[in-house]
């Protein structure tokens, strides 16, 4: 019989010397709060963020670790580390990451290639998950029943009116 190993992520962080990703974890077998640095190797500034973030996320020795820690955070860690290692300031890196990763109400998303599309979607999914209201929350409430005010005359639409119908 196996007993299963469950890590709980509570942070998860980077050092630029040497070039780490550094989760802070729970261990449930034993309780205790546990560091555990990931070294970065064969990393540069012309290195792809996201394939480097799905390779320390599906890594063997890492991948139990990292099962409560998205791509998308991972992704963010190695594009700081890459600024970094452009010479940007960790402020610049941060504000370059919020560009790319904020969705433009504005865009025209017919317009954009597979890829950039379902980066998109991943954004969306996201922010949706984070925001979405669990069962477990201790603000959620079951069944919200909303009273809109009638205080002015509700308006017809055109539509409502050509059906030959008497309203």
């Amino acid at each position: 019989r196996t007993t299963v190993m469950t890590y709980v992520a509570k942070k998860c962080g980077i050092c630029f010397q040497p070039p780490s990703i550094i989760l802070i974890y729970k261990d449930d077998s034993t309780d205790k709060t546990r560091q555990r640095i990931m070294p970065v190797r064969n990393f540069s500034k012309f290195s792809d963020c996201s394939l480097a973030a799905e390779q320390l996320k599906n890594n063997p020795r890492h991948k139990a670790y990292l099962e409560g820690v998205s791509l998308r955070q991972l992704k963010k860690l190695y594009s700081l580390l890459k600024g970094h290692l452009g010479g940007e300031s960790l402020a610049e890196s941060l504000e370059k990451f919020q560009q790319e990763e904020t969705i433009d109400p504005e865009e025209d998303m017919n317009k954009l290639d597979d890829k950039e599309l379902a980066k998109r979607k991943s954004i969306m999914d996201e922010l949706f998950e984070k925001n979405r209201k669990k069962k477990d929350d201790p603000d959620f409430i079951y069944d919200i029943e909303v009273e809109f005010p009638q205080d002015e005359q509700l308006e017809s639409c055109g539509w409502d009116v050509e059906s030959g119908e008497e309203i």
